[in-house]
């Protein structure tokens, strides 16, 4: 009995096979997640391993030292926001609908991300080796974002001051509501600021 060659063409073609995050990168993920719970404070490598399910000395395989391990953990939390922050400046045309959505996103999130994000600015305060990029993060990617959503409204020296003028509010008003959990009176006062900004900047043209 003879056997016919299956046509090509009816091949089931092949799935191409699913990318897998890197090891590091799944346990970074599960370290930041750990720290927005408890907080960095003080906790030793061992302490960390034991928390999210490793050992120390993967730890250190991966990212060599604590100082390295934290540097590195700025550098996910930062680049997440500055991503999602973009993202809605380059997705709205009017920068005050942009800046309504960021500030619902950081609300939203603020219960574990807020602690974090504080305590590490911290760090940079106190000129902590490994929390040096996060001076300028903290400052020169956001202002970045916030300058150019405002040049579509205004000039660019004023977008400049606006845009540190409603970085330096929302901060304050986010480590108001982290204290206090009072969402609404948060949104309140970041719905009050963005009127006056938006009729000032109407006024003037």
């Amino acid at each position: 009995m003879s056997h016919r060659r299956q046509s090509t063409s009816h091949r089931r073609p092949r799935m191409a096979k699913e990318r897998t995050e890197h090891p590091r990168d799944v346990l970074l993920t599960k370290i930041v997640e750990w720290f927005m719970q408890h907080g960095v404070l003080d906790t030793s490598m061992r302490t960390l391993a034991a928390g999210v399910g490793t050992s120390n000395r993967m730890l250190h395989y991966h990212f060599g030292s604590r100082d390295q391990l934290l540097s590195a953990v700025i550098e996910r939390v930062c680049a997440a926001e500055r991503e999602t922050l973009h993202r809605f400046i380059a997705e709205a045309s009017d920068p005050f609908d942009a800046g309504a959505r960021y500030w619902r996103h950081v609300a939203d999130t603020s219960a574990v991300f807020a602690p974090l994000f504080f305590e590490l600015s911290s760090h940079a305060m106190y000129r902590k080796p490994y929390a040096e990029s996060l001076r300028t993060v903290l400052t020169d990617a956001w202002l970045t974002g916030f300058t150019q959503a405002f040049q579509r409204v205004t000039s660019p020296d004023r977008a400049a001051r606006l845009a540190r003028l409603s970085l330096a509010v929302g901060r304050g008003v986010l480590f108001e509501m982290a204290l206090t959990g009072d969402r609404a009176a948060a949104d309140a006062a970041v719905e009050e600021f963005t009127t006056m900004v938006r009729r000032e900047v109407q006024r003037d043209g």
